[in-house]
């Protein structure tokens, strides 16, 4: 670039790559081209402005270290290239109106939404989803998610999250295996085989065997056998085929509970979860009308429910 050429894009994307990872290398990482390339846009840059935007250091974590002027101008910078993104991002919405990008955990995809989906899909005929399962925490920005479900504590930076549904959870198995059981109170769950769900992290406040029997008052020096899933859905699978006694989650097993798959163990006691579901968007998406529509769908699937 010259004097008399304009500031390109690419060369204030790698500008606030770099600044935000201190370091070409990570900014390349995330722009998916290399540290090279990177450098060049920059350098490219001050010679554009006539003026360095870094301080340069051969070693150091931090290799890159904003110049003062660059450091003021950075905050209207991200602003600009923000905006920029969602209007592209409106843009690429009106070309697929259709589509609503939606994000939610295997488990509430299988036991949840996707046994529900038909009444949402003949309400909306015109709107398509495009459903993404992961336990992890998409980046809803940089993957195009519209919406999504969560399951946690309402608290998700830089996202919107109203909340969905309460839960509780509790001891089920199936019919055949509560009937040879022998299962009359909690401490005889310590002798037969019982199902942990790992895949939610207990230090968020997920109810484990550990916590759930001993708000049962049973002893935490027993012993808990068994086997040992990263899935819920899984979990309550492997109930239902009476391989052990499951601590199911309320949402989950709502539908195998109400067709008698499953049976829940000492009704009488109630161990509300800490965590709950959420639909969760971005804020500047809050007035999309398939957003919107799958938004009221979801809370008026979820009035039905009770935990």
């Amino acid at each position: 670039m010259n004097k008399k050429s304009p500031v390109y894009l690419n060369a204030l994307r790698a500008f606030e790559a770099s600044a935000r990872h201190g370091s070409f290398s990570g900014a390349a990482e995330e722009l998916n081209v290399t540290a090279a390339a990177v450098g060049q846009m920059v350098r490219g840059l001050e010679d554009w402005l006539g003026a360095p935007v870094f301080h340069r250091s051969a070693i150091g974590k931090t290799r890159l270290t904003l110049t003062e002027s660059a450091e003021r101008a950075l905050p209207d910078i991200r602003a600009g290239l923000d905006r920029l993104g969602i209007g592209l991002e409106r843009l690429r919405d009106s070309a697929t109106s259709r589509i609503l990008n939606v994000t939610v955990s295997p488990a509430f995809a299988a036991k949840w939404l996707l046994p529900r989906i038909d009444r949402f899909q003949a309400r909306s005929p015109d709107t398509d989803i495009r459903l993404e399962t992961s336990l992890k925490l998409v980046d809803y920005k940089a993957h195009g998610i519209d919406v999504g479900v969560r399951y946690g504590d309402g608290n998700w930076p830089g996202l919107l999250a109203e909340k969905l549904m309460d839960e509780e959870v509790f001891p089920v198995c199936s019919p055949s295996f509560c009937d040879r059981g022998n299962l009359t109170a909690p401490p005889d769950l310590t002798r037969t085989t019982l199902i942990h769900d790992l895949s939610v992290d207990p230090a968020i406040g997920f109810v484990t065997w550990d916590i759930w029997l001993r708000a049962a008052g049973v002893p935490e020096s027993q012993p808990q056998r068994g086997m040992r899933i990263d899935n819920s859905a899984a979990v309550l699978q492997a109930a239902i085929e009476g391989h052990g006694i499951a601590l199911a989650r309320s949402i989950l097993a709502h539908d195998d509970l109400a067709a008698g798959r499953l049976r829940r163990l000492f009704p009488g006691i109630s161990v509300p979860s800490k965590l709950a579901y959420y639909v969760v968007y971005r804020s500047e998406y809050a007035s999309l009308p398939k957003l919107q529509a799958f938004r009221s769908w979801l809370i008026e699937e979820a009035s039905t429910i009770r935990s």
